[in-house]
């Protein structure tokens, strides 16, 4: 399965919705494609260290993933970090989408604050 940049943004921000910050896991025996390839990008964000098991099935957000979140929030810069990786032929990592995420956003409080960051 392909991984989708744009599907883990949404589960980020599905995470961070939780009033309890915990998350079930989908059950994929039997479940539909979106189930499953809804689970695939959760082990995916688990993999990166975004998102943690609690319990069986139960998930919460790292601080890790709400750092990611924050560089990834504003919709312009999330444009802006895929336009870079899809101009350097639209394969990247996620450390390093997640670089350059966080690059753009440093660059944008610096240039409304003059502070190098």
């Amino acid at each position: 399965m392909k991984r989708d940049d744009d599907l883990l943004r949404e589960m980020l921000f599905e995470f961070e919705e939780q009033e309890d910050f915990l998350i079930l896991d989908r059950n994929v025996i039997g479940a539909s494609q979106e189930d499953r390839r809804w689970q695939y990008h959760l082990n995916l964000l688990a993999d990166q260290g975004l998102v943690t098991p609690v319990a069986e099935g139960t998930y919460r957000m790292t601080t890790q993933g709400h750092d990611f979140l924050e560089a990834i929030r504003d919709e312009g810069l999330w444009r802006e970090t895929k336009k870079a990786v899809a101009e350097t032929g639209g394969n990247a990592t996620l450390e390093i989408v997640r670089a350059l995420a966080v690059g753009f956003l440093k660059k944008k409080i610096s240039q409304h604050t003059d502070i190098p960051l």
